[in-house]
């Protein structure tokens, strides 16, 4: 009796941690489903006089793909960068509009504003902080050019974080690319690596175990 209660006990517990990422998953993708079908849908459906499920969500599969397409076109992103900056000129669209564009931009590893690297960098008093690269720049302080690094450190999954100016020689770059780090933070360090090899601004290597 008390190995069948075990035995049920665990089944319980591995069945739970195996469906509850599964349901998740599956009702976020309907959601987003029904959000953005539902967004095209009834136009198709007082149009056609008939509900056609899916077709909305088409049509805005094609249409980001028509728009991806002029993006990358050169006369395309001129007429685009010129709708943007007539769009920004109005005040509250500007307000809300930036910080997305620069948001979702910063993890498009084709855009050149986007996060570069992984950083590690130590503090004191909180240990080692793992961040992206977003900026290296130089900063004449009258002793000669030091290089500097802007790095971003999320403090709440990856929309919110500091942004931390420091020398290039106290930064480590650790063998993570930016995709590994996005999954490290969502999944709170899960996904980190029992062995992280790090190389730092003197390009010398070093070895992290967890």
């Amino acid at each position: 009796m008390t190995s069948l209660i075990l035995w049920i006990r665990r089944s319980v517990i591995a069945g739970f941690f195996v469906t509850v990422p599964l349901a998740i998953s599956v009702f976020a993708f309907v959601w987003i489903f029904r959000l953005v079908d539902g967004l095209v849908g009834p136009v198709f459906a007082a149009w056609l006089q008939r509900d056609v499920p899916g077709l909305g969500i088409l049509t805005t599969t094609l249409l980001m793909m028509l728009v991806g397409a002029l993006a990358t076109n050169v006369l395309g992103k001129r007429v685009l960068q010129r709708a943007e900056g007539y769009l920004l000129r109005v005040p509250v669209f500007r307000t809300i509009y930036s910080p997305v564009k620069q948001l979702v931009v910063a993890f498009s590893p084709d855009n050149e504003y986007g996060f570069k690297r992984v950083i590690l960098l130590e503090d004191t008093a909180r240990g080692y902080l793992l961040g992206f690269l977003t900026k290296e720049f130089v900063v004449d302080r009258g002793q000669g050019p030091e290089p500097m690094l802007a790095v971003y450190v999320p403090t709440n999954h990856l929309y919110l974080g500091d942004v931390i100016i420091c020398p290039r020689d106290k930064a480590s770059f650790p063998d993570i690319t930016v995709e590994q780090a996005i999954r490290i933070f969502l999944t709170g360090g899960v996904a980190l690596s029992s062995r992280v090899r790090a190389r730092d601004g003197a390009d010398r290597v070093a070895d992290f175990r967890v």
